[in-house]
């Protein structure tokens, strides 16, 4: 075809011809930019780094010297708990323990005053009692020694007994010093004589 039958591109596609399309590029205007510029833009100098660097430090300096001052406080205040549990810790049993106490002076005022030792003898016995409840609600118990086998976790041999019976050796024949245990820890351990 020449360029003076040119055919209407609506008629060209009714032939089945492609139509001729003008194809107009735009051109956008982009500034033109130099790499090593963007790339010195981007990374900093030296100066820079070095302010950042003692930024860092001296928050972390900061922060290190808060937190020690802060271990130095929790490890007073822990002290002072700690000395504030040893004088006040025996309260609550020295304070259960005074009633006994009273009994005691009331006990020591009618000794004075009384002849009768039966009754005398009955009252200490119930103080005694009394003592024994009151420690035993505290957590202290007795161990027990009668006929058991010596046992170094609850028992001091300070004596070896001689036994005629072979079933005694080994086993304690006496108890010179009750032991006594506060909860499941030995407070005292009982002297006994130990069968030989």
């Amino acid at each position: 075809m020449s360029k003076e039958q040119e055919i209407p591109v609506e008629a060209q596609a009714a032939e089945g011809t492609e139509p001729d399309v003008k194809i107009i590029e735009e051109s956008v205007d982009t500034p033109e930019v130099d790499a090593p510029e963007v790339a010195e833009a981007a990374e900093p100098t030296t100066e820079e780094r070095l302010a950042a660097a003692e930024a860092e430090i001296a928050a972390l300096k900061d922060k290190n010297l808060r937190q020690m001052a802060e271990f130095d406080n929790f490890r007073k205040r822990t002290i002072k708990e700690k000395a504030d549990l040893i004088l006040n810790g025996g309260e609550k049993v020295l304070t259960a323990l005074l009633p006994v106490l009273d009994d005691f002076e009331r006990a020591l005022q009618n000794i004075a005053k009384s002849d009768d030792v039966a009754t005398l003898r009955e009252g200490v016995e119930l103080i005694a009692s009394k003592l024994t409840k009151t420690l035993e609600a505290q957590g202290l118990s007795r161990i027990d020694t009668d006929g058991k086998e010596f046992d170094t976790d609850f028992h001091e041999a300070v004596a070896l007994v001689p036994v005629p019976d072979a079933a005694q050796k080994g086993k304690v024949i006496d108890c010179v010093q009750s032991g006594y245990k506060l909860g499941e820890k030995v407070i005292r351990h009982a002297k006994v004589a130990v069968g030989q």
